[in-house]
Formats: C-alpha cells, sequence, structure tokens
C-alpha cells in the first residue's frame, strides 16, 4: 500500500493512535487531525512513530469547525473518522458531547464528498448505538445495519453519550447515501490495551476504576426491556 494516503481524525486518542502506528507499519502516508498541533502531550507519542518523520504529517482541525477537516481529507484514498467525545460527568450534553459527536461526523463527511479521490470512509462509532433497545437477543438473531438505539429511552435514562453515539451513526449513514459515499461503521464496545498516547483513554480509566475497587451501578430504566441496563459508575 506504499504511496497510499488516508487521513485519521482525533489521532490522539486510543484507538486513533493505533491505527496512525498500523497504518505507517503498511506503508501508508497518514494525515492525522489533532485539535491543537502545539499540544506536545497530544502529539509526541505520534511523531515518535516509526515512519513518522517520512509519512505523518498532523493538521489541525476542530469537530465544530465547518471546513476545518478540508485539508487533511483533500487528495486522500481513505479516511478514518474516530473524533468524538466520551465523558461520564458533563453539564451541559447537547454542547459538550452531541454536538461535537454529530455536527464533526457530518463535518468530516462533507470534507469527504469535497474531493473525488476519497474511495472509503470509515467511522468508529460504538456498540453503545446498537446495544439500548427492546430487540431481542438470542442466537437466531442477527444485529445488523438496522438495529439502532432507542433515543427516547437515551433521553429517559440520561445516558448521553449513548444517544451521541446513535445520532451520529445515523447522521453519517443518511449523509452518506444521499451522497453515494462508502461508509463503514464500527461498533466497539470497552477498548483496552497497552496505551500509545501519555494520558489515560476513558475505557481504560473505567475498567481501571473497577479493578481498583469501584463498582458499578445500573441505573434500568422500564422502557428498555427485561435485562437492558443502562452503566453508570459510582465509588462505593
Amino acid at each position: 500500500m506504499s504511496g497510499k494516503v488516508v487521513c485519521v481524525t482525533g489521532a490522539s486518542g486510543y484507538i486513533a493512535s493505533w491505527l496512525v502506528k498500523l497504518l505507517l507499519q503498511r506503508g501508508y502516508t497518514v494525515r492525522a487531525t489533532v485539535r491543537d498541533i502545539n499540544d506536545s502531550k497530544k502529539t509526541r507519542h505520534l511523531l515518535e512513530l516509526k515512519g513518522a518523520n517520512e509519512n505523518l504529517k498532523l493538521y489541525k482541525a476542530d469537530n465544530l469547525d465547518d471546513g476545518s477537516f478540508d485539508a487533511a481529507v483533500d487528495g486522500c484514498d481513505g479516511v478514518f473518522h474516530t473524533a468524538s467525545p466520551f465523558y461520564f460527568q458533563i453539564k451541559d450534553p447537547q454542547t459538550e458531547m452531541i454536538d461535537p459527536a454529530v455536527k464533526g461526523t457530518l463535518n468530516v463527511l462533507r470534507s469527504c464528498s469535497k474531493t473525488l479521490s476519497v474511495k472509503r470512509v470509515v467511522v468508529t462509532s460504538s456498540m453503545a448505538a446498537v446495544l439500548f433497545n427492546r430487540n431481542p437477543r438470542n442466537p437466531d438473531v442477527v444485529v445488523d445495519e438496522t438495529w439502532f438505539s432507542d433515543t427516547t429511552v437515551c433521553k429517559e435514562a440520561q445516558n448521553w453519550y449513548v444517544l451521541s453515539k446513535t445520532l451520529a451513526e445515523k447522521a453519517a449513514w443518511d449523509f452518506a447515501k444521499e451522497k453515494g459515499i462508502d461508509l463503514v461503521t464500527i461498533n466497539p464496545a470497552f477498548v483496552i490495551g497497552p496505551l500509545l498516547q501519555p494520558t489515560l483513554n476513558t475505557s481504560c480509566a473505567a475498567i481501571l476504576n473497577l479493578v481498583n475497587g469501584w463498582k458499578m451501578r445500573f441505573k434500568v430504566s422500564a422502557r428498555l426491556g427485561a435485562g437492558e441496563m443502562v452503566p453508570r459508575y459510582r465509588n462505593q
């Protein structure tokens, strides 16, 4: 794949950092977007990757800035969109989580639609986007692209992360269908393992909290159906 050019958004995050590393190992030229290219805590581990000197370039981009991904995406063969907020404690769900997730995804896809070179876009969604509904789950049930979390349930349970990922993925599919974009989404669960970045990512932090004695509390909504639970965390 030598010579292929790809963009990775939110490159300082856990999944994105590993993507950058693996893409460089496979000979891709990588354009990595971060909110602040001068923040060494977010960029140093990327610049120190093998092959970064020759095949990695950092771009400043923000989910909420229209057109900020244009330069990074222009001329790319593929785009990996991972940039999306993930917090357990928030004060303003719309501003802190929902808008950056939904508007950010559409912002990236609009940039992709402007260049004919992009052959495929891979959006990192979450199992949260397909988990919280009352659909049956048994060995005979196949979870496919028609499954989404129930947004009404998410709002009632105040599970804003689940809502943000659900709305963002729905928006991505609608836009891709309208513009004829070859879109792939992945829906990972908790992502843990060796860290490339110097800061602890949210998934690893959640698991570490459990290992260190934090206990998981479940808030159950009748709308979720039997056996469906919304995770919350508290120190006990």
